[in-house]
């Protein structure tokens, strides 16, 4: 059974709220040895941003750090910190969770150990912090506080406790997990795959996030759509604003609710208040878009549905190109061998999108089979994968997209994915 670990072994340490004990707190860091554990907590589900409301900070003989970004602001000494640590590797838990909140404050790795995606790659069932820790360091870590709201102040000592034992044993559980890497013939692959995390670009805005409305395949008319829209706008706009999560201002299905019924003002202001958690909505300007939707022309109203630039769903490959979902159902297969032969989940051994964009073009019959693989790495090297994922499946994608008989449904139906390639 595992050894519970409820607090700190050195006790809680102190919250630090001003410029003074944070540069404390740097000296003291850049005092230590070896890498640094870090991790953030945001308050996602509560508010707009994805701002960090705590840092976290451990290291060898450099003690372990509760730091409030609020209360110390946007100071240089954040800049200063990673500047100093730069060349050390930061060991974050789920790295691309935490990076954004941390890049804003200015704190940037260079070098990187994610606990979570080496978990992964390693083949570890369960790669969450507390079941990681329990598996390879026999340690539990109490997890009760992983949905509170992080904005609120001040921090209660029950959360900063539960957050402080987060970096606790993190440099502890980076060694144990690149032990198992190294043993399986991995760790190479593993930290190319940090790399390639830090290397990344942000990810591109969504186009027309609106569309993505919970209850949006109950509409049917182009005005109903539009009205959405604005409201969805409108709400975001606000949201942003006073940095509430859109949906605490009202949910989505408030939102198609007030778009279909198209209440009076009163009863619209009624469920808003009543169902919604912000102050002082502006529910007139709101009410008014859509009686200017109602007034604009038709012409101005959104298409009730766009043309996807990405590749058609899966259930719709079967119709429209048949060699194709031959090829792709062969494809998710053998990366299904190989995701248990290699004891990796598919989705990091390859990306799902890269086999769909891998089987969907045509094949060129006249490549010998040298020349498919050739084919087949260029294209996934052009997608993004890395030299190991590559030197996994090309040869085993290559032999796939010459398939002209689709493997039975009831074989291939779990690997594959629907719906479509954004």
């Amino acid at each position: 059974m595992a050894t519970p670990l409820t607090s700190p072994a050195g006790g809680m340490p102190p919250l630090i709220t001003s410029v003074s004990e944070f540069e404390k707190a740097i000296a003291e860091i850049l005092s230590g040895t070896g890498p640094i554990a870090i991790d953030a907590e945001r308050a996602s589900g509560y508010r707009y941003s994805q701002r960090a409301y705590l840092i976290q900070i451990k290291r060898t003989e450099g003690g372990s750090h509760l730091i409030d970004p609020i209360a110390v602001g946007p100071t240089s000494l954040w800049s200063k910190l990673g500047s100093e640590l730069e060349d050390q590797e930061w060991i974050i838990h789920a790295s691309t969770q935490d990076l954004p909140c941390l890049r804003e404050v200015g704190l940037q790795p260079k070098i990187l150990f994610d606990t979570e995606l080496g978990g992964r790659i390693a083949g570890c069932e369960r790669v969450g912090l507390g079941p990681l820790c329990e598996a390879l360091l026999d340690i539990s870590l109490a997890k009760e506080h992983s949905a509170v709201d992080w904005s609120m102040r001040p921090l209660r000592d029950e959360w900063l406790n539960y957050a402080a034992l987060d970096v606790e044993v993190l440099i502890e559980l980076r060694n144990a997990v690149s032990d198992l890497l190294e043993a399986q013939g991995k760790l190479e692959w593993a930290m190319e795959d940090f790399a390639a995390i830090i290397k990344a670009p942000p990810a591109p805005p969504k186009k027309d996030p609106w569309r993505r409305t919970s209850g949006m395949h109950k509409i049917r008319d182009r005005q109903t759509l539009a009205i959405i829209k604005e409201l969805w706008s409108a709400r975001d706009r606000f949201a942003a604003e006073i940095d509430l999560s859109p949906g605490r201002v009202f949910n989505d299905e408030v939102l198609i609710e007030i778009a279909t019924k198209r209440p009076q003002l009163s009863e619209m202001e009624r469920v808003i208040t009543r169902r919604g958690r912000s102050a002082n909505p502006p529910i007139k300007s709101w009410h008014q878009l859509i009686e200017d939707v109602l007034d604009a022309p038709a012409s101005e109203y959104p298409e009730l549905r766009v043309a996807s630039t990405g590749l058609p769903p899966i259930k719709m490959w079967r119709d429209k190109s048949p060699f194709a979902y031959a090829r792709l159902t062969h494809a998710r297969a053998a990366i299904g061998e190989l995701s248990i032969e290699l004891a990796i989940p598919a989705e990091n051994l390859i990306s799902p999108e890269s086999v769909r964009r891998v089987c969907w073009p045509e094949p060129n019959i006249e490549l010998n089979s040298e020349q498919q693989l050739d084919q087949v790495e260029d294209t996934l090297m052009d997608l993004g994968a890395r030299h190991w994922q590559i030197d996994a499946v090309a040869l085993a994608l290559s032999k796939a997209i010459l398939e002209r008989e689709p493997i039975p449904v009831a074989i291939v139906e779990t690997p594959i994915e629907e719906g479509p390639v954004e």
